[in-house]
């Protein structure tokens, strides 16, 4: 995307935007191991992901949770997240994206900021960037609720992802089984600003028993 200049407001914009992390998945292609919880850097994975949006400018972040819910809570340190229960996890990331939009409801969030768990090798630098491209919209008086930023890699579109709050309803009506907001993302591309992060960050995903070696 054309590079614009960053608001000297940019922290005040970056508080607009709620982390949202689905963490709910049960690694049904790693034996039934949620993902959130598994070891790198000898913490559970959630954790990690929710520190790259923090450190990337969240100051709020929703992390939703499914698959032995109770062990992570229990296991990661999560400290000030609003941790959301999706008891339809079993249903697939489209119930835990609703879940999560849901969750933001009566906030003060114009926009979510959407991170999978399962993609360790997306950091702050990626959240940083996508949260600097908001803030350049907001210093072009951009209508900011129709927001539609995605990270991208080599030109292919990835996480995170950042919806205005004007998408959010459009998002849970169409996010359905594994696919999320896939169908959604499609049917607006057009509307999807894309913001280089191939340079910082790398979207590999943990799906199967090879992906592990990811992990340290």
């Amino acid at each position: 995307m054309t590079t614009r200049r960053t608001s000297p407001d940019s922290g005040r914009t970056a508080g607009q935007v709620a982390g949202l992390l689905l963490a709910a998945g049960g690694g049904r292609r790693l034996g039934g191991r949620p993902k959130a919880l598994l070891t790198h850097r000898g913490r559970p994975l959630v954790e990690h992901a929710v520190r790259a949006l923090r450190a990337g400018g969240c100051e709020r972040v929703h992390v939703v949770l499914g698959a032995r819910a109770d062990d992570v809570r229990a296991r990661a340190a999560l400290p000030d997240c609003v941790l959301v229960d999706n008891p339809d996890w079993e249903q697939g990331m489209g119930s835990s994206l609703r879940a999560g939009l849901a969750s933001l409801a009566g906030t003060e969030a114009r926009a979510a900021l959407v991170l999978l768990v399962d993609q360790p090798g997306i950091g702050p630098q990626a959240v940083a960037r996508v949260l600097a491209a908001y803030a350049a919209q907001e210093a072009q008086d951009a209508p900011l609720p129709d927001t539609l930023l995605s990270a991208a890699y080599a030109g292919v579109r990835g996480h995170p992802v950042l919806f205005g709050a004007a998408h959010w309803a459009g998002v849970a009506a169409t996010a359905t089984g594994d696919r999320g907001a896939r169908a959604y993302l499609k049917e607006h591309a057009e509307a999807i600003a894309l913001v280089e992060c191939g340079d910082v960050a790398e979207a590999y995903d943990i799906d199967t028993e090879e992906d592990l070696s990811h992990l340290e």
